[in-house]
């Protein structure tokens, strides 16, 4: 089964899986008198919605390359994802909303049933299982907004077990009033999630890469192949979850142009071998000796050294 089906059945699996789930902690909530179950119901409502944006994204990234979009259609995946994080920040903000009108009296604060407690248990095992096979197939994928939805329902399990620590708390002291203090921590776990995969999906649209071991790789992979010098302006991005490699090397200025031209296949298929899923290479050659001291763009092994030991500094 191709990427774009895995990635469609997924998104379908996940659709009916939240679906019953939401609307099981829900009407339980609510005839239960738990405004936390409420909001961890509301929360798997906005799994359905953030699964049909995945969804979407996966029959657009099926569509072949066009004059407007030569690279295809798969930075849809990273678009996805932060519409992912928008829906999700949303939610997060109606429950906040919610939970401090619990607090401030404008909600009847009654003992919950103990029929909560069963529900969320029940809740959290049906997480599990759809957390894990999304983020299975998100890595066998390489979806980015797979493994975000994954990420998501991840932190269902702990905003299921913060109910649950809350339910228990409620039962033992009889204060329905911590029932709306575990929801209103549980808004501030969601915003907190929606920030986070609102800011990873932006390092893959800036042209960002996580792994700077990458860099290394092409590196020891242009130092294998005899008569190139100074790999320089590296530059490494991603589109979808392959990655595309520009980089300029030197080679001696007296060689023929189809010589030059051989050693830039060797190059490629050397950075191939190293790395995996790679788009495309860009090689351009250069005399040895050239001056690019003027050049922006890219690192080079030096640089890629004086940049670790910062980051090393942090």
């Amino acid at each position: 089964m191709d990427r774009e089906k895995l990635i469609v059945n997924a998104s379908w699996i996940s659709i009916g899986g939240n679906a019953i789930l939401s609307l099981m902690m829900i009407i339980t909530g609510l005839v239960a008198g738990s405004l936390a179950v409420v909001a961890n119901g509301i929360d798997s409502a906005t799994d359905i919605v953030a699964s049909v944006v995945t969804l979407f994204a996966a029959y657009l990234m099926t569509r072949p390359p066009d004059l407007k979009y030569v690279y295809g259609y798969e930075r849809a995946d990273n678009i996805a994802s932060k519409v992912l994080a928008f829906i999700i920040f949303f939610a997060g903000v109606q429950l906040a909303i919610s939970s401090i009108q619990g607090l401030t009296g404008k909600i009847p604060k009654e003992l919950p049933s103990i029929l909560a407690v069963y529900i969320t248990v029940a809740a959290a095992a049906g997480k599990v299982l759809l957390a894990w096979y999304l983020w299975m197939t998100g890595k066998k994928t390489g979806s980015m907004m797979l493994q975000s939805n994954a990420r998501n329902m991840m932190n269902d399990i702990i905003i299921s077990l913060a109910v649950l620590l809350g339910l228990f708390f409620t039962f033992i002291l009889k204060l329905p009033l911590l029932d709306a203090v575990t929801a209103l921590l549980v808004s501030f776990w969601i915003m907190y999630v929606a920030f986070r995969i609102f800011r990873e999906s932006s390092m893959e649209l800036m042209d960002g890469v996580k792994d700077s071991g990458l860099y290394v790789k092409v590196f020891n992979a242009i130092s294998k192949i005899e008569g190139v010098y100074h790999p320089h302006r590296t530059r490494i991005r991603k589109i979808g979850y392959q990655y595309v490699v520009a980089v300029d090397v030197e080679v001696d200025g007296d060689i023929p142009v189809s010589k030059a031209h051989q050693l830039a296949h060797l190059v490629e298929e050397q950075i191939r071998k190293e790395l995996v899923d790679v788009y495309d290479v860009l090689i351009h050659t250069e005399p040895i000796g050239d001056d690019n001291r003027n050049e922006v763009f890219g690192i080079d092994e030096d640089n890629l050294r004086k940049l670790k030991k910062k980051e090393n500094k942090k």
